[in-house]
């Protein structure tokens, strides 16, 4: 099982700083790929299924070296949570107050959704990144890495 933990936790690595990069890269570009957010919930998924192989782990008697692994475990669940709530207020910083947004011209509503895009995008890849050093250094804890 502790082999299972470790291979999930490089693909916790390995997906968010994917994400991460190409999140980032593509908000800068002004690109707003649609595959993005299916790697970004693989993701967030692969940090879900760590968790709980973590507390099964756990539950089994199982403890790692430095207790400052379950801080660094736990916290790219916390980090994902955070960020999808700041997500949802992405539409509230880009439309204007008291304006409705179907009531705009078809070219405005679109420059707006690019933009609330954008900005969801650019927070979840930051988070994403958190999350992947997060994650580093839970596996620099452990002891399974250095």
């Amino acid at each position: 099982m502790t082999e299972v933990h470790l291979v999930v936790g490089v693909a916790v690595l390995v997906l968010n700083v994917v994400v991460g990069l190409w999140g980032a890269g593509a908000a800068l570009a002004g690109a707003t790929p649609v595959s993005f957010w299916y790697v970004l919930r693989a993701a967030q998924i692969s940090v879900v299924v760590q968790v709980l192989l973590g507390a099964i782990l756990l539950v089994a008697g199982h403890e790692p070296k430095d207790a400052w692994h379950y801080m660094y475990g736990t916290a790219p669940l916390l980090v994902n949570l955070f960020a999808e709530g700041m997500r949802v207020g992405a539409a509230q910083r880009e439309l204007p107050e008291g304006v409705e947004f179907r009531g705009l011209p078809a070219g405005e509503q679109h420059t707006i959704a690019l933009r609330i895009v954008r900005r969801e995008m650019v927070v979840m890849s930051l988070a994403a990144l958190l999350v992947a050093a997060f994650s580093l250094r839970a596996a620099q804890v452990s002891g399974a890495l250095f």
